[in-house]
């Protein structure tokens, strides 16, 4: 597959093969992201029609052949599976640099991810459960080692390809991400739900091909361990996590054996945790007595952006949950007679930030050319008052919608403007997250920043898990009105938090 993708093009060591004139590696990072995210997003565009669909015909997987939840059951179950994928993104990182090595935790990655695609493709909640926690851990020890490795590919930070090479690879998994909707959502929501997740098990199959198979090309330090554990940590680590798990299954199995088990003993832990965690790492980060005071400073206005990004994937990742069930229930499935499977509005994320990504590359350096780009707080309020706003604009069809059904033009208009939230945040946010990292949590600081996504859906998981149906003009007007008074209030406040920042602009 990667040789199709490559050209022949003159470079320093002469005629050697390339890929769009990056080294022949990135073809292999790239489609094996593209196909582990078409895995992905196919799962979740189904998994919150899978769980509120009727469960009838569960043993022979023909439609309405679901689990038959709640709709607030299944947002909470999306929320935290979502939370988990990017909570579970920090131990991927742990394990590549510490016991693994970069290439052997994809790899390994890859196969627990077909593992739990697979037992989504079988009948009944046990399997269904247990291919989710599958997903998650591998989607966590992928995510946070294959970009590790797009970087090995280049000669440091100063490589002038190396900016290139991520774009490229992010083309992947937008790719991706388009797809999938299209062809998993479509062949599992409108004919076999087990067939829809066994077609994501197929795309990661034939991502962890691609991998297996270009492993030559990727660079040698992706094999190496960087720090690896000494063998007194190794066993204290062992110890820990065999203790964990000794208290875990003593608990559960004396609330099984008392009879008293339901599913919210299993959610609601998670949900909490989701939002622990992330506080309690931020809170160790700061007390740390090594940070020098310019590194405390920054940690502190690192803190303001990090609840504004909390606050703004807790509306963004209601597209799969919140927006799909009302694109099911409420939103017509034809424009101009050609009807389409309400899973194909997952694509129009990765559509749009395809058709603006370039745009707004564009108008970022125009803007610097004036001496006019937003600096990243103002950029951040941006993508708060816009995520608030789709929201207000939501309001719109649900009220006109009633016992009908509304244009798809509506939820058309609510993605891209979400995109453009997304845009103005979520580039700016991983770059000041490497900007403002400490020395000493270089390596850590990425992870720390995908817990706000885990942080902002385990509030929308709790909500849920309280009985709050997401889909309610209130708790929509209250959600909205957040973000927009969150993101004034940091632009109101810039100054303060720019000082905070230092010289980080």
């Amino acid at each position: 597959m990667a040789s199709s993708l490559t050209k022949d093009s003159a470079s320093t060591t002469g005629s050697e093969k390339t890929f769009f004139g990056h080294p022949r590696g990135l073809a292999t990072l790239f489609m094996t992201e593209m196909w582990e995210r078409f895995s992905y997003y196919g799962m979740r565009a189904l998994l919150v029609y899978y769980l509120v669909s009727g469960g009838a015909d569960a043993a022979t997987g023909a439609q309405g052949g679901g689990l038959a939840m709640r709709a607030t059951t299944a947002t909470a179950i999306y929320s935290v599976y979502v939370s988990m994928v990017y909570l579970m993104a920090m131990p991927g990182g742990w394990f590549g640099d510490r016991v693994w090595g970069a290439r052997k935790t994809v790899t390994i990655a890859g196969f627990v991810i077909m593992s739990g695609h697979l037992a989504l493709a079988l009948p009944g909640q046990a399997p269904f459960f247990a291919g989710l926690v599958l997903v998650a851990v591998g989607s966590g020890l992928l995510k946070a080692n294959i970009s590790t490795m797009v970087g090995h590919l280049y000669e440091g930070p100063e490589d002038p390809r190396r900016d290139g090479g991520f774009t490229v690879f992010y083309m992947g998994i937008n790719l991706g991400a388009f797809a999938a909707p299209l062809v998993i959502g479509t062949v599992g929501k409108e004919h076999n739900w087990h067939l829809g997740f066994a077609l994501a098990a197929l795309g990661m199959a034939l991502g962890l091909a691609q991998f297996l198979l270009g492993t030559k090309h990727l660079d040698p330090k992706s094999s190496l361990v960087p720090n690896p554990l000494s063998a007194e940590e190794r066993k204290g680590v062992l110890t820990k996590v065999a203790a964990v798990v000794a208290a875990i299954a003593v608990f559960y199995g004396v609330v099984v054996a008392m009879g008293a088990y339901t599913l919210n003993w299993a959610l609601v832990p998670l949900t909490l945790a989701g939002l622990i965690i992330p506080i309690a790492v931020l809170v160790r980060i700061k007390r740390d007595k090594d940070l020098s005071t310019t590194e405390q400073s920054k940690m502190n206005g690192y803190i303001w952006l990090f609840v504004a990004a909390a606050v703004f994937w807790m509306i963004y990742d209601q597209g799969g949950s919140t927006l799909s069930l009302f694109a099911d229930a409420k939103t017509t499935d034809n424009v101009g007679g050609i009807h389409f499977s309400a899973t194909w509005y997952q694509s129009l994320n990765p559509l749009f930030v395809m058709a603006l990504a370039p745009v707004f590359a564009w108008l970022w350096l125009w803007l610097a050319r004036k001496n006019q780009e937003p600096n990243t707080i103002v950029k951040f309020a941006m993508g708060l008052v816009i995520i608030g706003a789709s929201f207000f604009v939501f309001i719109v069809p649900m009220n006109m919608a009633g016992d009908g059904k509304v244009s798809p033009m509506w939820l058309v208009s609510i993605y891209m403007i979400q995109t453009i939230g997304e845009l103005c945040l979520s580039p700016v946010g991983l770059s000041v997250t490497t900007k403002m990292a400490p020395q000493k949590y270089a390596s850590q600081m990425m992870g720390v920043w995908f817990l706000a996504v885990t942080a902002g859906d385990c509030f929308t998981g709790l909500l849920s898990l309280a009985g709050v149906s997401l889909d309610g003009l209130g708790i929509i007007a209250m959600e909205a009105s957040m973000a927009a008074v969150a993101g004034l209030a940091i632009y109101m406040y810039r100054k303060n938090v720019q000082a905070l920042m230092g010289g980080v602009h």
